[in-house]
């Protein structure tokens, strides 16, 4: 285990802003047609209601490469469209990450400054291999959510993801 990942902060904040409608990230972030092409990539499936299901899919280079089937699954807590998404988070990547606690998404999202301001909350509490995954310090296994929050705007704001 490396330093990093040791020392990985359990509360992670990422806050980005988006010239696209509160609407459009709700969309990005829980339609299953929106969440393949950015980041990295793959489908989500959402209940969106309290005690509903959450699961993501890898994409099919991921399964190619011996992924499950659900990759990462929790449960929705608290669904406001279009302005808050709060779930657990559980990825299912194999030991030792499964091994560890149960971690806490919220995605906030709202009106500011012309734009749509959308900030994530990833508590980690009992999850330090998972919190060094997803702050993106473990180089090999991308760039976690800042990577991803990038690509999300990117996607929204031309059209394109980074791989498109």
């Amino acid at each position: 285990m490396s330093t990093t990942t040791e020392n990985a902060v359990a509360t992670q904040v990422y806050t980005v802003y988006v010239k696209a409608t509160p609407e459009a990230v709700w969309d990005a972030i829980t339609n299953p047609e929106q969440t393949d092409r950015y980041g990295y990539g793959g489908r989500v499936e959402y209940d969106l209601r309290a005690g509903g299901r959450f699961v993501a899919h890898p994409p099919e280079a991921m399964r190619a490469q011996g992924a499950p089937e659900d990759l990462i699954v929790g449960e929705v807590i608290e669904a406001d469209a279009p302005h808050k998404l709060t779930q657990t988070w559980n990825p299912l990547f194999g030991p030792p990450i499964t091994d560890e606690a149960v971690t806490t998404l919220t995605w906030e999202i709202g009106e500011a400054y012309g734009a749509t301001k959308v900030t994530l909350t990833h508590e980690l509490e009992g999850a330090p291999l998972t919190a060094g995954l997803v702050s993106g310090s473990v180089p090999e296994m991308g760039g976690g959510w800042p990577w991803v929050l990038s690509d999300l705007k990117s996607l929204l704001e031309t059209g394109h993801s980074f791989g498109g």
